[in-house]
């Protein structure tokens, strides 16, 4: 099978029914977010609205949003505060793709052409600058500090995770375990502040919080494991965004570095390591072939599968209601996509 037919798989009807569910319980105040996040522009000066206003109105998944108002409503009442907090990581979020798509170089984020493609480089880190640091302004109207610290910490560890990342890439001695390492720190911590302050918002034990933030950061991993599988093999028609950014940046990936392990005779891993360091397109369509033939695509999708169902396993000690389903739902959902990831092989 053409690795990018994989995605033209159809999605469990159950599940999708299960994650449409999940959003529906939290439609109304996910809407609200949605407004205050393409309103923040006029918070801006007017120099830089019309940017801010671009990046914010075009919507995405909202996930991390979603994540935020649903483990509100999973230990207590969805408030104006986890609103608040569904805007503040959303707008994190979107000053890393600014950043991250200048650093890739890609044109498309979204299905439409990413700040960089349109205004230039020096314009985007500004842009991107600018929203992280607006985000992190509005965390200090949180009357409890904590929630401040807790989000800037997180941004903090985001901002390092891609510096990692940055540093390593065309290096092919990195392990999965430093992968692993990078992506909780570059995706996975967001998922998590928002997972854990949605819990900390609604004033529950300790407990609770502590495992709505392991269920957050074992779902941001596996969203970035199955992330990177879709950069790989994925259909830039379909996806909406540009791909094939980590192999042209040498950015080494669970799929890439499974791969590089499968490669045991000398003279195999040789010729990987060199399609992996040239970066020429025709070497590019080899990878894809090998990522599937030689079963790196599959183990990377089984190690996807195994946090997802971690994810799931952290949700136990809290109290079963629509909104324990609703995020339940979201990780079943990461599920499916997971399994077409490895229908290729």
């Amino acid at each position: 099978m053409n690795p990018t037919k994989a995605h033209k798989l159809p999605l469990d009807p159950v599940v999708m029914v299960r994650f449409k569910k999940a959003f529906e319980l939290i439609n109304t105040h996910l809407y609200s977010a949605e407004e205050r996040i393409r309103a923040q522009a006029r918070a801006f000066d007017p120099a830089m609205e019309g940017y801010v206003s671009y990046v914010c109105g075009s919507a995405g998944k909202r996930l991390r949003p979603a994540l935020a108002l649903l483990a509100g409503g999973a230990t207590g009442k969805i408030s104006a505060s986890h609103v608040d907090l569904a805007v503040i990581v959303e707008l994190i979020h979107i000053a890393t793709l600014v950043h991250d798509d200048i650093m890739d170089g890609a044109d498309l984020r979204r299905d439409q052409a990413t700040p960089n493609a349109k205004w230039g480089n020096a314009i985007s880190v500004l842009l991107g600058d600018a929203l992280f640091a607006h985000a992190l302004r509005l965390s200090t109207n949180f009357s409890n500090i904590e929630v401040c610290r807790r989000i800037a910490d997180a941004t903090a560890e985001v901002c390092t995770g891609e510096t990692i990342q940055t540093q390593r890439r065309f290096d092919l001695k990195l392990s999965a375990a430093d992968y692993y390492r990078i992506v909780e720190m570059k995706t996975a911590a967001l998922f998590a502040v928002a997972s854990e302050l949605g819990a900390f918002l609604s004033e529950t034990t300790p407990e609770k919080i502590g495992a709505l933030k392991q269920f957050g950061l074992k779902l941001g991993t596996a969203y970035q494991v199955y992330d990177d599988c879709v950069d790989l093999v994925g259909d830039e028609a379909e996806i909406g965004k540009t791909l094939g950014s980590d192999l042209r940046k040498g950015k080494l990936t669970l799929p890439l570095i499974f791969l590089l392990q499968s490669a045991r005779r000398a003279g195999d891993h040789e010729e990987l390591s060199t399609l992996l360091l040239d970066g020429d397109e025709s070497g590019h369509e080899k990878i894809t072939a090998m990522l599937a033939g030689r079963g790196a695509l599959k183990q990377t999708a089984d190690a996807a599968y195994k946090l997802v169902k971690e994810a799931i396993a952290a949700l136990e000690p809290l109290d079963r209601n629509r909104f324990t389903d609703g995020l339940r739902g979201v990780a079943e959902y990461l599920e499916a996509l997971i399994r077409r990831v490895s229908a290729v092989v």
